[in-house]
């Protein structure tokens, strides 16, 4: 479970998903909870689960872990 905007959801992924955000969470020195906050704000409609693999996709083609601009 985590909180999407105040309110507790799940996220469905793959395990490999998971790890990926734990990887970017990780060089970034931030939360898991937080990276996914800042992907959840990002997004422009769609679900919450599509919008973390599209995150990771766009940074695995950039090579890069930054954050989603806000």
């Amino acid at each position: 479970m985590i909180r999407e905007r105040g309110h507790k959801t799940s996220v469905s992924l793959e395990n490999e998903f998971w790890d990926g955000l734990r990887e970017v969470a990780t060089l970034q020195n931030t939360k898991l909870t937080k990276l996914l906050e800042q992907i959840d704000r990002s997004r422009n409609g769609g679900n919450l689960s599509s919008a973390i693999r599209v995150f990771l996709f766009k940074r695995a083609q950039n090579g890069t872990a930054e954050a989603p601009a806000e």
